[in-house]
């Protein structure tokens, strides 16, 4: 089982999918497929799938300027019944800090996603995504 940071609900082991890629931009495109197909398997509209795609991109791209040398992704995505969470984590350099919220990269984030979180600690970063369903 595992507890996810947003919705601090318990999922199913079974409906946790765990990618890791190397800490590269060329990568990214990987997360963005996978994201893309899980979301479609939930049956989010075109336009939610695309603002997930890009919300996961940002986030990548935020800790990829942060990332150690030779590091890796790490994306755990959380299927629900009706929302996808996306927590992507990388380990830092010395005294890496994440855009504040106020930031354009946070903006981005919180306006295409239900909501956003990010952590650094112990020379790891995480940011979490949460996308529910919209109710047609």
């Amino acid at each position: 089982m595992s507890v996810t940071q947003l919705t601090g609900r318990t999922t199913a082991d079974e409906d946790v999918v765990h990618l890791t890629v190397p800490a590269d931009g060329g990568y990214l495109s990987v997360l963005r497929t996978a994201t893309a197909g899980l979301a479609a398997r939930l049956q989010f509209a075109l336009d939610e799938i695309e603002d997930l795609r890009i919300a996961v991109d940002e986030a990548c791209a935020m800790l990829l300027a942060i990332a150690t040398r030779d590091a890796e992704l790490e994306c755990s995505f959380a299927v629900t019944e009706d929302a996808l969470t996306v927590e992507v984590t990388v380990p830092t350099v010395r005294g890496a800090k994440l855009p504040a919220e106020s930031s354009f990269a946070w903006k981005v984030l919180t306006a295409l996603t239900t909501s956003a979180a990010a952590t650094a600690t112990d020379g790891r970063a995480t940011i979490s995504l949460l996308t529910r369903r919209a109710t047609h």
